[in-house]
C-alpha cells in the first residue's frame, strides 16, 4: 500500500491516545512468562509486541517465528536458553537473518546455554535447547544493543545464583538498561548498578503485582515533529505518559524545545505547543541514549530549512534496514545534501524541498512515520505505509484526525 500524503492546512489542536510502548510491553511480556502471578496493562497492540506475546504463551511451539521483530528475537534468544526441557528454532524474515546476534548467543554460552546456528555464524536462526544455566557471571563489551544486556538481565532472576554481568568500556543506551531494572526492581528483584557491573539476584517467585506500561515515546516523536512544522499556537496533547518516564526517548522534550515546541505534563499526558519560530540554522544532537529518534530529528530539520549534525548512531546500521544509508538516500531525493559515517549524520540547511517524492520505507515502520510529517510542507508519497504496524498500527488513522489526507494510490 502506497499513501499519498499531505495536510490540508487547517489549525491543528487535538488529543491523541497512544498504545503502550514497545520497549516497556515485550520486557514484561517476557517477565510475565517467568511470573505468571504478574498482570500487565496498556500493553501496546504493535505487530512486535503481538509477535512477543504469542511467543511466550505458546508453550509448544517447536518453531518460534518473529518476523521482523529485533526486540522478540534478542528476548526470546534468552528467554528459551532457559526453559528447561524444550527445543525451539527461533527465526523470522529475511532481514532478520542478517541481523547479527553473535555477541548475545556467545554471552549465553558463557552462563551455560546450548545455542546453534541452523544457517550462518553469528546470524539466526537459532536452534535453542533450553536448560538450567548454572553459571552466573559474564562480560560484554559495553557500546553493543542494550537489547543484548537487557535480554540476560530478564532471565537473569530465575538463575540458580543470579547473574554478575561485567560491561566493557563505555556504556550506550544506559536508559534502557535502567528500564529494564527499574521493572525488576517493581517485581521485588533486587538489582545492583555501580560503574561498569551490573547484578541481578535470584527469586524463584514475586508477589502478585499489576504493572501498567507507559505510552511510547518513540512514536510520540512524530507528533513532535508535527508540532514543529506547523504553525506557531498549534496544540497536540498525547496520553498517557509521565513526567519521569523510564524511556530514553523521553529526551524528545527537551530536544524539541530547539524547534520552538514546548512540553507540559498533566496527571497522565503531555501538551506539546509551538510557541516560536527555531532561530538557529544548525542543531547539534548526541543520541546513544535514543537512537531510534534520529529519523525523526533529520526529517524535522529538513522541513525547517534547519541542519543538523547528529551522533551516537553507531546501531542504526543494523536496525531493520540501514537507517543511516535510508536517511541519506531518501533526504536526498526531496533535495537535502547529506553526509553520514558509520556512526553521524550531517544534514546542511537547505531551502528547497521537493514536491510528490516517492519515499522508500525498506520494510522499516520508523522510516514511514518520521517521512509522513513532512506532509505539511508538500504533498509526499511513502511507500509501503503498511510497515508501520510493525510498532504502531494506528498511525495513519491518527494523523488523519490531525487534518492529514492519506489517499491510497
Amino acid at each position: 500500500m502506497n499513501l499519498s500524503v499531505q495536510h490540508s492546512g487547517s489549525p491543528i489542536n487535538k488529543s491523541v491516545e497512544i498504545t503502550g510502548s514497545k520497549s516497556e510491553s515485550n520486557r514484561l511480556l517476557l517477565l510475565q512468562a517467568l511470573y505468571p502471578n504478574v498482570a500487565v496493562n496498556n500493553v501496546s497492540n504493535s505487530d512486535d509486541s503481538k509477535v512477543m506475546r504469542k511467543a511466550v504463551e505458546d508453550e509448544k511451539a517447536e518453531i518460534v517465528d518473529i518476523h521482523h521483530a529485533g526486540t522478540a528475537m534478542r528476548f526470546l534468544t534468552a528467554f528459551f536458553s532457559v526453559q528447561e526441557g524444550r527445543e525451539v528454532l527461533l527465526t523470522g524474515s529475511s532481514r532478520m537473518k542478517q541481523r547479527p546476534i553473535q555477541i548475545l548467543v556467545d554471552a549465553l554460552r558463557q552462563l551455560g546455554a546450548n545455542i546453534s546456528y541452523e544457517e550462518n555464524e553469528g546470524m539466526p536462526p537459532l536452534r535453542i535447547r533450553g536448560k538450567e544455566l548454572a553459571k552466573n557471571k559474564v562480560s560484554l563489551a559495553a557500546n553493543v544493543s542494550s537489547q543484548y544486556i537487557s535480554a540476560l538481565l530478564l532471565i537473569a532472576p530465575k538463575l540458580p545464583q543470579g547473574l554478575e554481568l561485567t560491561l566493557e568500556g563505555k556504556i550506550t543506551s544506559v536508559p534502557y538498561i535502567k528500564m529494564t531494572l527499574s521493572l525488576l526492581d517493581q517485581l521485588g528483584i533486587e538489582t545492583q548498578f555501580e560503574g561498569n557491573k551490573i547484578q541481578v539476584f535470584p527469586k524463584k517467585k514475586v508477589e502478585d503485582a499489576t504493572l501498567t506500561v507507559e505510552s511510547d515515546w518513540s512514536s510520540a516523536s512524530y507528533f513532535y515533529s508535527i508540532a514543529a512544522l506547523s504553525d506557531v499556537g498549534t496544540e497536540i496533547t498525547l496520553s498517557s505518559y509521565k513526567e519521569n518516564s523510564l524511556q530514553g526517548d523521553s529526551s524528545l522534550a527537551q530536544i524539541y524545545q530547539e524547534f520552538g515546541v514546548t512540553t507540559s505534563y498533566n496527571e497522565n499526558t503531555i501538551t506539546l505547543r509551538k510557541e516560536t519560530t527555531p532561530e538557529k540554522d544548525i542543531v547539534e544532537c548526541h543520541l546513544e541514549n535514543a537512537p531510534d529518534i534520529a529519523q525523526t530529528i533529520a526529517v524535522t530539520c529538513f522541513g525547517l530549512h534547519m541542519g543538523c549534525d547528529l551522533y551516537g548512531l553507531h546501531t542504526l546500521p543494523i536496525k531493520e534496514t540501514d537507517r543511516l544509508a535510508a536517511l541519506q538516500t531518501e533526504l536526498t531525493k526531496l533535495g537535502a545534501t547529506v553526509s553520514i559515517t558509520d556512526e553521524s549524520l550531517h544534514l546542511t540547511p537547505s531551502t528547497t524541498i521537493n514536491e510528490g517524492v516517492d519515499i522508500d520505507t525498506y520494510q522499516d515502520h520508523r522510516m514511514a512515520m518520521a517521512f509522513a510529517p513532512l506532509g505539511l510542507k508538500t504533498q509526499i508519497i511513502i511507500n509501503e505505509a503498511e510497515v508501520v504496524s510493525k510498532s504502531y498500527p494506528d498511525y495513519w488513522k491518527d494523523l488523519e484526525a490531525l487534518g492529514f489526507t492519506n489517499k491510497e494510490l
